[in-house]
């Protein structure tokens, strides 16, 4: 899950469900969130703003005025990029519908020029009481967005409705929302990324020097644009961060093409920006080789043409995107290399580029496209390159799908 850069106001009111304020804060923190919490005195009663303060590493507001001088509730409304009310009580609901505003968090919620969710907490008689139901049509009529209840024991010992949202339900219910406009909302994309090491021996292998960079910072930008994300990620220390990557860990470029042959029919995008082996030891050792006075001569044969294989299995809709890494000829091949493994465009990156390669944080990269199209761009940071080459799936993905 990821809320990455989300500035989210947890407005918490005086329910028992309040305890969950903490779990639901540090949630939304590791989320990626910055969280401004508000709180209602009766709210204090029953979780310490010390601890909220702590997580939130931002002081907790209850009054309007504190002894750093006014908190504007109007600059809280304007900073937030979403409110979440949670517990929402009966009391709160019921003020919020009416338009009263007798503490911060209604003041806050009055001024909110974001999205506002509310995620109630009450009694079973409470919750089901016509006023409550009412009140809840009201905010849902202002734009407010309902996060429901669930079911089960409540404080007073009856079972049934009025339970609090479980923090990471929340959660996931604000990320869908910030999803939902996301270009690459309701899309799966696969990526491979890093080496392949082939077995000579048991402890010996022959590899390159990819480190995954790249390939994880194509993954990760996809996942930020709403994709579900197939990382097919060869051996290396790195590693993905983000909810919406699944990563499939592989050694040889046998296992990655099993890995790429089980999710390729089912992806939108594939961006093959893995160094596979185009060669592999046609025998493993059983043991280790020993030293010997003579050297070592290996018998090697081709290993499965991943990208080509794909292409020939790609459909109408699908995009293809593949990399090159050249030290010579390098437009010549790329070139060849888009027709030949069916690609809708080729990025690529020459060693002979100081700041490109392997091992880096930079690419220098061109696009090849169909049609004898061609973009250069500058020497980037990888993540901004990873930007690059998602906006070109984007766009041709768009081009396909609306032919």
């Amino acid at each position: 899950m990821s809320l990455k850069g989300k500035k989210i106001i947890l407005g918490i009111t005086g329910s028992i469900a309040a305890y969950k304020a903490a779990f639901l804060t540090r949630t939304l923190i590791k989320a990626g969130a910055e969280v401004q919490v508000l709180m209602t005195s009766a709210a204090a009663a029953f979780i310490q703003p010390l601890t909220l303060s702590t997580l939130s590493k931002r002081p907790v507001h209850i009054d309007m005025f504190s002894d750093d001088g006014w908190n504007n509730h109007v600059e809280l409304g304007l900073w937030a990029d979403a409110m979440v009310i949670a517990p929402a009580t009966a009391t709160t609901l019921s003020k919020m519908a009416s338009g009263l505003s007798d503490n911060i968090l209604l003041a806050t919620y009055l001024s909110a020029k974001c999205p506002v969710f509310f995620a109630p907490a009450m009694d079973l008689d409470m919750w089901v009481h016509p006023s409550t139901k009412s009140n809840l049509s009201t905010l849902a009529s202002y734009g407010n967005h309902y996060i429901p209840v669930g079911s089960g024991e409540l404080a007073s010992g009856l079972s049934g409705d009025g339970r609090m949202a479980e923090p990471e339900d929340i959660a996931d219910h604000l990320q869908c929302f910030f999803q939902k406009d996301l270009p690459l909302s309701g899309k799966k994309v696969m990526v491979t990324a890093g080496p392949t090491y082939e077995a000579l021996d048991p402890v010996r292998f022959l590899g390159n020097r990819s480190s995954g960079k790249m390939g994880i910072a194509i993954a990760e930008e996809a996942a930020e644009l709403g994709a579900e994300v197939h990382l097919v990620l060869g051996p290396t220390h790195l590693t993905a961060h983000h909810s919406n990557i699944t990563t499939h860990k592989i050694t040889s470029a046998a296992d990655m093409f099993e890995a790429c042959k089980k999710v390729f029919s089912n992806v939108d995008i594939s961006i093959l920006a893995a160094a596979v082996a185009d060669f592999r030891p046609a025998q493993i050792a059983s043991d280790k080789i020993k030293k010997g006075d003579k050297g070592l001569e290996v018998t090697f044969e081709r290993t499965t043409d991943i990208a080509a294989t794909l292409g020939l299995e790609k459909k109408e809709h699908q995009v293809n995107v593949g990399f090159a890494l050249e030290t010579a000829n390098e437009s010549q091949n790329a070139q060849r290399k888009l027709e030949k493994k069916n690609f809708d465009f080729i990025v690529l990156n020459s060693l002979n580029d100081k700041g490109a390669g392997f091992q880096v944080d930079t690419n220098k990269v061109s696009f090849f496209f169909r049609g004898n199209k061609r973009q250069n761009f500058e020497l980037k940071s990888k993540k901004l390159v990873a930007k690059d080459i998602l906006a070109a799936a984007i766009t041709v993905l768009k081009d396909k799908t609306s032919a």
